[in-house]
């Protein structure tokens, strides 16, 4: 049997991972934790699924719960509760109020799931990662954050439209800090198998445009609609069926660091693994040039810096 619990499920993240998942008819079970003020809501949500999943023949079983009991047996726990991000507001200025949410929750899992995965989505995702693998004791395989996943599949997709061909045919990845220095890795960049260094000669594309609107793409959706749903949603799913279905693919995820890529160590960020069902199965290698490898090492220090300033504040 497999088992997801959401806690944070009646935000705008957690409520569409839940449907996805449910949608995809890979998980057993789905709880929907939340807080006490919350329940109500988290009830309507069940209800509302099951109605849509009905016109599917799909049977998932959901689980509206305040009870950290319920959680027990969970392969994956995805903590997405939190404080959303505003108009103008960077993910750095979620950290000190976000910490202490996480915090209590790895805590609580430890407790109650200690066999599960922990999935962050509550940002600023890297320095959550670390404050959850260490507030829960687990391997670190065991704690990954949505890291830089969607601004991957985001760039695959503007690369794509730009030029307009099949998505499939571009191989793209951004790893670093999920936020302003993201790393775009166009050095090793393919579409329809060739570098994108010989594809640009004779293609008009505008690669700074692209980049500078996948930086703001967050913002740009937040201040169009309040917030960001379905694109973080599908690719929170997408990572939670990864480890599930233990399909061993390669995606960009926020993971503790012990030197594995540029030698950076003790910092929580995005880089391609391997994932399992045990978790993060491996670091990938990556080759990088020395700007994408000096941009790294800046995100690296950046993100270091933000995170023991939120553990200063926590009295770690």
């Amino acid at each position: 049997m497999v088992k997801v619990s959401i806690l944070g499920s009646t935000g705008v993240i957690g409520k569409n991972v839940a449907f996805t998942l449910a949608r995809a008819d890979t998980v057993d079970e789905i709880v929907l934790f939340a807080r006490e003020g919350s329940i109500e809501k988290a009830k309507g949500e069940s209800f509302d699924m099951y109605d849509a999943l009905a016109a599917e023949d799909i049977d998932c079983r959901l689980t509206p719960s305040t009870n950290f009991e319920d959680i027990k047996n969970s392969n994956i726990v995805l903590i997405s509760a939190g404080t959303p991000r505003k108009e103008g507001m960077t993910r750095m200025d979620l950290a000190i109020p976000n910490a202490e949410i996480v915090r209590n929750y790895a805590e609580k899992i430890a407790i109650y799931a200690p066999d599960s995965i922990i999935l962050i989505a509550t940002n600023p995702v890297d320095v959550m990662t670390t404050i959850a693998l260490e507030a829960s004791g687990f391997k670190k395989s065991k704690v990954i954050g949505i890291g830089n996943h969607l601004d991957s599949l985001r760039l695959k997709a503007y690369f794509a439209n730009q030029i307009d061909i099949n998505s499939s045919e571009v191989h793209t990845r951004v790893i670093g800090e999920h936020g302003d220095h993201m790393v775009p890795l166009l050095s090793s960049t393919t579409i329809g198998g060739i570098p994108l260094k010989y594809f640009v000669q004779s293609v008009d594309m505008d690669i700074p445009r692209l980049i500078n609107r996948l930086r703001k793409a967050g913002n740009t959706i937040i201040s169009k609609k309040g917030a960001t749903e379905y694109g973080p949603a599908f690719a929170i799913s997408n990572i939670i069926s990864t480890i599930i279905t233990d399909s061993h693919k390669i995606l960009t995820v926020s993971s503790y660091l012990n030197g594995e890529i540029a030698g950076v160590q003790g910092v929580s960020l995005g880089v391609p693994v391997v994932l399992s069902k045990k978790g993060v199965a491996m670091i990938v290698p990556i080759h990088m040039n020395d700007y994408e490898e000096n941009k790294f090492k800046d995100a690296a220090e950046i993100v270091r810096r933000a995170t023991e300033e939120v553990k200063n504040n926590l009295n770690y």
